[in-house]
């Protein structure tokens, strides 16, 4: 009755939406399961996260705030690459490993991914902060100190990736999703204040870049011992197989898509602080915060998603895989679309709850949810592509989609300044989106488009 209530389109749309929460079909339950436990956790994230980086602007200024803003962004960027590709891959090997009762295989995965993952984070590390110190004539002296500090989180950084990737794989979602989202920001937070109001230290860009190095080691930490905990009883102790080359050649592919995904994420940041002070450094950073908890549901359905799709891809179940992904798109458009519209109302007073002179990010908002609803109306097809073997045509995807974004960038900004970057980035999105549905319908004959599911979908009933 309320779907009669409805547009066709809408209501078809919300009667997927309702099948993917309720978890109908083959092993929908489990995946509905997973889906709303990963929304969930997202929705409280991105709010806590969205509240620690209000309280962070409040205690730093702008200008400091600006400053570790794009510090913590360098964090982001670089601990994705050095994790190797491994938190991918784990949503992979596996559950293969798992399927084919391999126990020797998975352990050697599980214990091999994390080390590559801390080894290379340390050595971007020690690379980074070289790099920095020997530019230090070069970079803005307000950055120096913050940046040679905050680097040091890398290697538990990469590592936690890692760990989230293993979690997500025993579709154990609060062990994945917690620590990074919840737990490490509220720690950050915590460490700043307690460093500034009890040990009397200076609230800027330093303590904070401090408190966010020591937060990523205790929060690794946590989570390593608590994984231990629950994989003992799954997989015993005993040998370990280590096929380190079949990882590689399958991670690496998996790395750039990741790499590339958070470069087009990020690079918006970086490069408005290239041509930008750290005041207007902040109010982009703001807005894009904000648009943060619109563009979570797009990551929460990633998440929950990619090793169904390889589920699907091994046991050969084509038309499972296409009718979980058709309601994988819906779960991801829909949710985004409400949410956005939402936001739009609210955003101003979101943004003055930053501090003085925020405001001036809603434009900035309006322009960067181009690109946010063109990445949903696709779903997760890029995890689609990488689950399936494509993870060579996604990389390439990715890759042009970051040179069209830097491109766009170093056009724009210097005569439209922030608005500019918000353009260029929302364009290059909308061309990745595009390639991504045509690389998904060319070579697996899968529609991930959202408007042609609702067409194809209006001559059947919807299944109950």
């Amino acid at each position: 009755m309320q779907d009669a209530a409805l547009p066709w389109g809408l209501g078809r749309g919300a009667a997927q939406v309702t099948d993917f929460l309720r978890g109908n079909g083959g092993d929908g339950q489990a995946a509905g399961r997973m889906a709303v436990s990963t929304f969930t956790v997202r929705v409280a994230g991105a709010a806590l996260a969205y509240l620690s980086q209000i309280v962070l602007a409040r205690l730093l200024g702008a200008h400091d705030y600006g400053i570790y803003s794009v510090a913590w962004t360098f964090v982001i960027v670089l601990g994705v690459m050095a994790c190797g590709g491994f938190s991918s891959s784990a949503n992979r090997f596996i559950p293969q490993y798992r399927q084919a009762g391999d126990e020797d295989g998975l352990r050697g995965f599980l214990r091999t991914g994390g080390q590559v993952a801390f080894f290379i984070g340390a050595a971007a590390a020690a690379i980074g902060i070289g790099l920095v110190y020997l530019l230090r004539d070069v970079i803005d002296a307000s950055y120096v100190l913050p940046l040679m500090i905050i680097l040091l989180a890398l290697p538990f950084f990469a590592f936690g990736l890692v760990q989230d990737g293993v979690a997500r794989s025993y579709d154990w979602t609060f062990l994945a999703m917690l620590p990074t989202y919840i737990w490490r920001p509220l720690a950050i937070l915590f460490l700043l204040v307690v460093a500034v109001l009890l040990a009397g230290l200076q609230a800027d860009a330093l303590t904070a870049a401090m408190g966010a190095v020591a937060a990523t080691v205790l929060v690794a930490g946590y989570q390593y011992f608590h994984l231990r905990k629950r994989l003992l009883p799954k997989l015993p102790s005993g040998p370990r197989r280590v096929e380190l080359k079949t990882w590689l050649i399958i991670s690496m592919p998996m790395l750039m898509v990741d790499g590339f995904l958070q470069l087009i994420t990020s690079a918006d940041v970086i490069m408005v602080s290239f041509f930008q002070d750290p005041d207007e450094v902040a109010v982009y950073f703001a807005a894009s915060r904000t648009l943060a908890l619109v563009h979570f549901v797009y990551f929460a359905v990633r998440a929950a998603s990619a090793h169904r799709f390889s589920s699907y891809t091994h046991n050969r179940d084509q038309a499972g895989l296409v009718a979980y992904v058709a309601r994988a798109t819906h779960w991801t458009f829909w949710p985004s679309l409400l949410a956005g519209a939402g936001l739009l109302l609210i955003a101003p007073l979101l943004l003055r709850l930053f501090g003085s002179g925020f405001e001036a990010g809603y434009p900035l908002i309006a322009l960067l949810m181009i690109g946010v609803l063109a990445r949903a109306s696709v779903g997760p097809a890029d995890a689609l592509l990488t689950m399936t073997g494509h993870q060579n045509s996604c990389a390439g995807i990715y890759a042009g989609t970051f040179v069209l974004n830097v491109v766009f960038n170093l056009i724009l900004i210097p005569p439209f300044g922030l608005a500019g970057a918000a353009i260029g980035t929302s364009l290059a999105i909308l061309f990745e989106a595009t390639a991504l549905a045509t690389a998904a319908k060319r070579k697996l004959n899968i529609t991930t488009f959202v408007l042609p599911l609702l067409f194809s979908a209006r001559k059947q009933p919807v299944d109950r």
